[in-house]
């Protein structure tokens, strides 16, 4: 409650969260919710801002882009260095967090021995050091032999969980030694995997590879944490299934096998120096695809992959607003990331944005618009057990010379969505003589100004 006082009047904000959850210490009071978007990645810091500006007003309050590194750098290119120094700068300036994954642009190039490691490491260290982003992603989906090789041993023993840990812990160190408090997200692991050492795509589920990357942890007798949370890609296994569709039965992890994902990190990790049932989660990536309608389909090219079953633009609206308000919920999920804002006009990729591949807007815009507006101000959901303590910030009261002449105003607004009430209390009687209630939105600036009223004595 914030309290002015004046010549025996008392003016008060009383505020309270509407549905809002326990949630875990990040960037900002809600879940972070972002998009995953290089189309934001500009070379000036006005091109990025405007892009950034954009990403913004759709709702989304964060946005990871990528970096690939190649074998033999141990910094970016003074052309990529300016990419980034852009974007986390329009991304400062706009109130977006900048997210970058720093990443081999596939197998060919997976990062193997100590050398390569170690300029892995010194790569994205220089990210940090050179420009204002503070939040790293090591590698993409590493459980995938797309993405790293080899997966197995020619025994049919792991390799992959073994090589990419080893990697995170150079990384991690190496971020650490230039700033303490950038956030080293470790896995950015695929939903799905085969397991199948033999198989003609040899790949993990993330089931064994969390496992994999437990063991070699406990093997490598290491004494500090190799990354601040998890970040796992949670795809339903079709865009035309929800979120709420859980795989019991499977390897498979998906954003409704929250529990079953908490609980591989607690075998994996609990007892370490590493966090394991406790450690923040990021869910980084998540996309329904949308059918394309025949007046914008002179926009895209080449075919649909029939195993993708691409939904209507309502559903995806329904799909999306599901998976913030699931996410919310969870406890030591720390944000969700969309792919992505505007469709890829490449039918064989990803048409999941809100937007088409000419930037015209989805209908499913307005609706996923305000679940992410919902989501960072605390009320998505309701999630039983426990509420948000909300906060009045910027909070002014009218001066004396006015409180004298009968004229009471404040102005404040609340870090999460709320409820408020203002009101105004003579101090000899204790008696309520003016309220005023309402809502705001988070960091929604409010103005209360009451009639004049003169308070006479005994009043």
């Amino acid at each position: 409650m914030q309290i002015g006082r004046f010549a025996g009047i008392v003016a008060s904000i009383a505020l309270l969260a509407s549905l809002a959850a326990a949630r875990p210490a990040a960037a900002a009071p809600g879940l972070t919710v972002g998009a995953v978007e290089d189309e934001v990645r500009a070379s000036t810091l006005a091109e990025a801002e405007a892009k950034i500006a954009q990403l913004r007003l759709a709702g989304f309050r964060a946005v990871r882009i990528e970096s690939i590194w190649a074998p033999g750098q141990t910094q970016p290119t003074p052309e990529e260095l300016s990419v980034l120094q852009s974007v986390s700068s329009a991304g400062q300036m706009e109130g977006v967090r900048i997210i970058v994954t720093v990443t081999q642009k596939g197998s060919k190039t997976t990062p193997l021995t100590d050398e390569a490691q170690g300029q892995f490491a010194s790569y994205a260290a220089a990210i940090v050091r050179e420009t204002k982003v503070r939040s790293i992603i090591v590698g993409n989906e590493p459980n995938l032999n797309l993405f790293w090789l080899p997966q197995f041993n020619l025994d049919g023993s792991d390799a992959a969980g073994h090589a990419y840990m080893s990697l995170l812990a150079s990384t991690y160190d190496a971020i650490k030694a230039v700033d303490p408090d950038t956030t080293v997200y470790g896995g950015a692991i695929s939903p799905r995997g085969t397991d199948k050492p033999q198989g003609i795509r040899p790949t993990h589920s993330p089931t064994t590879f969390i496992h994999d990357l437990g063991t070699a942890y406990r093997a490598s007798g290491r004494t500090k944490p190799i990354m601040d949370a998890l970040a796992i890609h949670v795809y339903e296994d079709t865009s035309s299934l929800p979120p709420t569709v859980a795989h019991p039965n499977s390897t498979s992890i998906a954003i409704a096998d929250y529990d079953k994902l908490v609980a591989l990190l607690g075998q994996a990790f609990d007892g370490t120096a590493q966090a394991g049932s406790t450690l923040p989660i990021l869910y980084g990536e998540y996309g329904v695809e949308t059918q394309i309608p025949a007046n914008k389909a002179s926009l895209y090219t080449g075919t649909e992959p029939t195993t993708t079953k691409p939904t209507t633009e309502t559903t995806q609206a329904s799909y999306y607003q599901q998976a913030l308000a699931m996410a919310f919920c969870r406890p030591t999920v720390d944000g969700i990331m969309m792919l992505h804002t505007i469709d890829e006009p490449a039918l064989d990729r990803w048409q999941s944005g809100l937007f088409y591949a000419d930037g015209t807007p989805k209908s499913s815009l307005p609706a996923v618009r305000a679940a992410l507006n919902r989501t960072a101000g605390g009320s998505i959901a309701h999630c039983p057990g426990v509420q948000l303590p909300v906060h009045a910030t910027s909070v002014r009261f009218a001066g004396r010379a006015a409180a004298k002449r009968g004229e009471f105003r404040a102005s404040f607004s609340c870090d999460l969505d709320c409820v408020y009430q203002v009101r105004v209390v003579k101090v000899s009687t204790g008696v309520t003589k003016m309220i005023r209630s309402g809502r705001a939105a988070v960091g929604q600036a409010v103005q209360v100004q009451f009639a004049p009223h003169h308070l006479g004595p005994g009043e």
